[in-house]
């Protein structure tokens, strides 16, 4: 297929994008800001990590350690069954990542957006050098901000069972995300200052390109999932075009025309499937469909308290009962079947400040902590009623309870792995 056209465009995103299946499998793919606990204002070389992750053998549990551009350390866990298992083989990893960093005298920062450093590039990979041309043609510095100095938690769960159980799911995710900003908020600091917005990483995503940032679904778009995404994919412009498809070659960065216009025939050659792929790579919605639901909204946490966001989603996206009682609670949060841009902007710059979702927080934890025993997480279900007692029932997030430049964290939990120099698949 050397030409595609809008029609294979929906075929490629509903085939693949939206797999149905029994849901179940949890994922989590956690981010790191890494420091040199004897000179926490200087970068740390990405070589250097290499060569700790190279020498300490492959994580014991299977999960994938890659680099972002910046030199932040991505731990991917395996799809395992249930909240538990997937905690358990991700703890086990970021033990043996922590103690190879520990070994070298580094330490994880615990906060979702560098507090002091300036951000660096290390990685001089075809799809970064233009990612970052890109954003620069555009006067969009915020993107190089966060390629280089932001780290967050995606949570990673299947997308339903059945088309109408997708649909109900994709909803779901969307309404539920600006609780999710709100109640685990941790970037509040930037450049040694607070900033004013509890997720400051946040607000730098959504404003590098809302074309490729912003929520797929809201009020007024198509209300099958796969139409959105197709609509979204189409009007979003193209990052890059490599000489040839999947990325060989030398690459042309913005080529100044959507998706769109380049299977209408306005690009430097015809659009393949591979070109597609990479495409869908450049999107960052909070809610992106992979096959699974990828929720990118989540600041990353500090080592204590990184598997309650996953607890939580797997418990209000897998138990009928938490899931009855969190919709109940978003959907009064939102007023409709979506959230506009006003309720994610309000959960990132004032968190769990703002009343409406400090109560719709308060009711989703809640349920989630009931739902975990009877998933076989109670161990989980104890660490997010500890979160919930000292965050969310205060009307506070980690942002609030973090107001220095945090001391970086010798890493107790760590990495492992055969390093990969390509960043966490798609940032």
């Amino acid at each position: 297929m050397a030409h595609m056209t809008t029609d294979d465009v929906h075929e490629y995103i509903n085939g693949v994008c939206f797999k149905t299946g029994p849901p179940g499998k949890v994922g989590a793919e956690t981010e790191w800001l890494v420091t040199d606990t004897a000179a926490p204002g200087a970068t740390v070389a990405i070589e250097r990590l290499a060569a700790l992750l190279e020498g300490s053998g492959p994580p014991p549990a299977g999960s994938r350690v890659t680099f972002e551009p910046g030199g932040q350390i991505e731990l991917s866990s395996p799809a395992l069954p249930g909240p538990a298992r997937a905690h358990e083989a991700l703890a086990e990893d970021l033990e043996h990542l922590g103690k190879t960093l520990a070994q070298d005298g580094l330490g994880l920062v615990e906060s979702a957006l560098d507090p002091v450093r300036t951000p660096h590039r290390q990685l001089r990979l075809p799809r970064y050098e233009a990612m970052d041309r890109f954003f620069a043609k555009r006067r969009t510095y915020g993107g190089h901000t966060m390629m280089c100095a932001t780290a967050s938690l995606q949570v990673c769960l299947d997308s339903g069972a059945d088309p109408a159980d997708l649909g109900e799911r994709w909803g779901f995710a969307h309404r539920l995300g600006p609780v999710l900003v709100a109640a685990f908020a941790n970037s509040a600091l930037w450049r040694g200052r607070p900033t004013g917005w509890k997720s400051t990483r946040w607000a730098i995503w959504a404003g590098m390109d809302a074309d490729r940032t912003a929520p797929v679904l809201e009020p007024g778009s198509p209300a099958d999932p796969a139409d959105a995404w197709t609509a979204y994919a189409l009007r979003a412009s193209v990052m890059a075009v490599s000489e040839t498809p999947g990325g060989g070659g030398s690459w042309l960065a913005d080529p100044g025309i959507t998706l769109a216009e380049w299977i209408a025939g306005h690009g430097p050659r015809p659009a393949t499937p591979a070109d597609l792929e990479l495409h869908l790579s450049t999107l960052f919605p909070p809610v992106r469909p992979r096959g699974w639901w990828e929720l990118r909204m989540i600041d990353a946490l500090p080592l204590r308290w990184w598997p309650v966001p996953v607890a939580v989603a797997a418990a209000l996206f897998d138990d009928p009962g938490a899931r009855a009682a969190a919709e109940e609670a978003v959907e009064r949060l939102c007023g409709g079947p979506a959230p506009d841009r006003r309720l994610w902007l309000r959960a990132a710059r004032d968190g769990m400040a703002d009343p409406a979702l400090a109560a719709c927080a308060r009711r989703c934890l809640d349920a989630a902590v009931d739902a975990l025993p009877r998933m076989g997480a109670t161990r989980l279900a104890r660490l997010v009623d500890d979160y919930a007692d000292r965050h969310t029932r205060r009307g506070l997030s980690p942002a609030d309870t973090r107001p220095s430049v945090p001391e970086p964290r010798p890493a107790h939990a760590g990495p492992a792995e055969r390093h990969s120099r390509h960043g966490g698949g798609v940032r």
